[in-house]
Parts: C-alpha cells; structure tokens; sequence
C-alpha cells in the first residue's frame, strides 16, 4: 500500500485533533475529578483554589490549545475541503466553536465574578459561582469530546481515502 500525501491539511487535521483533544480531557477533568473533589472542600478552600486556577490557567499551553483547535481545525477544513472527512471536520469544527461560546458566555464572567468577590465571603462567593460553573462546564466536556469524536473520524476518513493499493 502508498499513501498519498495530503500535506498541510492533515497536518493541520492532526494538529486541531491532538488541541481539541487535550481541552476535551481538560474540561472533562474538571467534571469528574476536580470539581467534586473541591466540593467536599469548605468555602475558603473552594473559593482560593479556584480563583488560582482561574489565574494559573491564562498560560501559553492553555492559549496554544484552547485557541490551537479552533484554528488548527478551520485550516483543516479549507485545506481538506474535496476531502471525503470534511463533514466530520465541520462538525467538529462546530462542535468546538460551541465550547468557545460557552465558555466567553458562562465560565469567563462566573470566574470573573469569583475574582471580583475575593475572599470576604466565601459562601456567598461559592453559591453564585459553584452549581452554575460546573453544570456550564459539563456541557463544554460533552461538546468538546463530541467534537474530538468527529474529528478522530475525520482523521480515519482522511487516512482510508490517502491509502492506495
């Protein structure tokens, strides 16, 4: 068998799914492991250990990643658009600029608001901020992972039509 090459396009294929990957795992964390672990924490705890995170988070990475699936995949999707995976690339595509949405809609003010209220009230903090964040959250673990999903397909799809033999 040979492979045809597909240049650019699978490399950004292959780029945008290892980023969204990696956000789906980090949202998908947050939701099973490390808000519920924070939620048997007192209110002070809580809210110190989250207003850190929020701060810890803004890093190269983070940005790499988080911004890296949006574009990596829309690079993909123009490059590979004869491609017999570009629905799955799309979707993905539109999967994951919902979790952008959710994310400058929900997470960002909530974890504004919980830098802004700082450490005075801790319970008070902590109820505006805790159920809202993490059911917002939930939803962007399950439409990141649906995103990856495509575009793993994608990637398959990509892979099958390449192959000649």
């Amino acid at each position: 068998m040979v492979a045809v090459s597909v240049g650019w396009g699978g490399a950004a294929l292959l780029a945008g799914t290892v980023a969204c990957g990696l956000m789906a795992g980090l949202f998908a964390a947050f939701s099973y492991a490390v808000m519920p672990g924070l939620a048997r924490t007192d209110d002070a705890t809580f809210v110190q250990a989250l207003q850190r995170i929020n701060v810890a988070i803004l890093n190269g990475w983070f940005g790499v990643c988080f911004a890296g699936a949006l574009v990596f995949t829309a690079v993909a999707a123009v490059l590979l658009r004869d491609r017999p995976g570009l629905p799955w690339i799309v979707a993905g595509l539109v999967l994951y600029a919902a979790v952008l949405l959710v994310t400058f809609a929900a997470n960002v003010p909530l974890n504004n608001r919980l830098e802004a209220a700082g450490t005075a009230d801790p319970a008070a903090a902590r109820a505006a901020f805790e159920t809202l964040w993490v059911r917002w959250n939930v939803v962007r673990a399950i439409l990141s992972v649906a995103a990856f999903g495509c575009l793993c397909w994608a990637l398959v799809l990509l892979g099958r039509s390449t192959a000649v033999g």
